[in-house]
């Protein structure tokens, strides 16, 4: 099985190199003049699979973090049927457009050899990629994050073997350096990505991924993005090592149990006669929006049902929290990338307390009736021909996860009906 693996391994080293090759060549007629350049800078840097290495060689010596980031979103980051699909998309919409902006962030090493953009698109298009999009290398060898732009940007260090993390008592080792550093307990971190979508760049702040976060309860108690979302739990840093705290890296969020605790909602009835009115608090528990509307289909849903006699559902309404973007004729698309402007925004804003009331027929012919009240992340959706995409993409095809609802949260109570109102 081991020699197996590593055949694989080596057959899919050989594939990288040929793409690779293939794409420098492509690169001087897909992206025009000026490519020359900027590969002697990329060569300077050493090849970009020794600068990068893929996150398998990393769990030699880490496997509890390479296991549990291999669970994570950050390891599908071009792995995804909708992530290709919505590439496809992308490079379908315009052709005066940079080729490898969704890779900006879904691949940030295309930043350091911007030359071999196509090779990046070929891999992520295979849908069997021999490249990490987001993995180890992609966030240990930043040194700084300049905040200047509105997208951030991260600056790595390439020039050697040295890896940056938040750990002081380190171990020396072979494999390469390791610089503490306190950015790796920062926020600042997450927002080369998770601040702006570069794609939507001329929506300005219209658009902001997390809303006023930096105000919020959380981040004024000294909560940063890694105290969620890459929580701290007892364990090794790397094989061996004595048990101390270290830093999750399944990145829990709408994946994971830390959904559980994004939201909750509070349920009072007042029957009147033969009218009912239900309010519904939906309190967010989180210091970003709910949702962050990247992708742009993102929503969250507010689910009501009321169910009568036999649980039979008499009624049922919905609240959808998210935005609305308009193309340039006006239509309204989930593409992020389309949009020039927002024709609505219903997201939760950091720690938001909204209160929605419904107001139905009282049910008949039974003495109580039960109130369901549930939130979710809704679906992934738009145009038809970019859902069938994603099935074609999907191994799981209709049953792929995209297509499932998310839940956050559920509150059920029984109500009695009174008597004569």
């Amino acid at each position: 099985m081991e020699a197996r693996v590593t055949l694989m391994a080596t057959w899919r080293r050989h594939a990288w190199k040929l793409v690779l090759a293939g794409g420098i060549v492509a690169g001087l007629m897909f992206w025009g003049g000026g490519p020359l350049g900027l590969a002697q800078d990329a060569k300077s840097k050493g090849p970009m699979e020794k600068v990068f290495p893929s996150s398998a060689k990393c769990k030699r010596c880490h496997e509890r973090a390479f296991e549990e980031w291999e669970t994570s979103p950050l390891s599908r980051s071009i792995h995804s049927p909708v992530f290709r699909a919505a590439l496809d998309a992308y490079l379908a919409s315009g052709s005066n457009r940079d080729k490898v902006l969704c890779l900006r962030c879904h691949a940030p090493h295309v930043n350091e050899y911007p030359d071999q953009g196509p090779a990046f698109i070929a891999q992520a298009k295979s849908g069997d990629p021999a490249i990490d999009g987001v993995g180890c290398a992609q966030c240990h060898l930043i040194k700084q994050v300049d905040r200047s732009n509105l997208q951030p940007s991260p600056k790595y260090e390439t020039g050697g073997k040295t890896l940056f993390g938040p750990y002081k008592d380190f171990v020396q080792n072979l494999a390469h350096q390791s610089v503490e550093l306190p950015l790796f307990r920062k926020s600042d971190l997450c927002l080369n990505c998770h601040l702006a979508v570069p794609a939507a760049a001329n929506l300005g702040k219209s658009n902001d991924l997390l809303g006023g976060w930096e105000t919020s309860r959380a981040v004024k108690s000294g909560k940063e993005c890694q105290t969620c979302h890459m929580p701290e739990q007892v364990g090794e840093s790397a094989n061996g090592e004595n048990k101390r705290k270290v830093a999750n890296h399944s990145f829990p969020g709408r994946i994971g149990k830390l959904r559980q605790e994004a939201a909750k909602l509070e349920i009072a009835t007042v029957v009147k006669g033969d009218q009912t009115t239900v309010t519904i608090t939906v309190q967010s528990l989180v210091p970003h929006n709910l949702p962050a509307t990247h992708p742009g289909w993102a929503k969250v849903v507010l689910d009501l049902a009321i169910k009568g006699k036999n649980l039979k559902t008499v009624f049922a309404e919905q609240r959808v929290y998210g935005r609305t973007y308009a193309n340039a004729k006006s239509q309204k698309t989930v593409f992020d990338f389309e949009a020039t402007k927002v024709l609505d925004d219903t997201v939760l804003k950091p720690e938001e307390t909204r209160v929605e009331i419904f107001t139905f027929p009282t049910p008949k012919d039974t003495k109580t009736f039960d109130v369901e009240a549930s939130l979710v992340y809704a679906p992934v959706s738009g145009p038809p021909a970019f859902l069938q995409r994603i099935e074609a993409e999907s191994s799981a095809g209709a049953q792929d996860p995209a297509f499932q609802p998310i839940p956050i949260t559920k509150q059920t109570v029984n109500v009695p009906v009174t008597p004569g109102g």
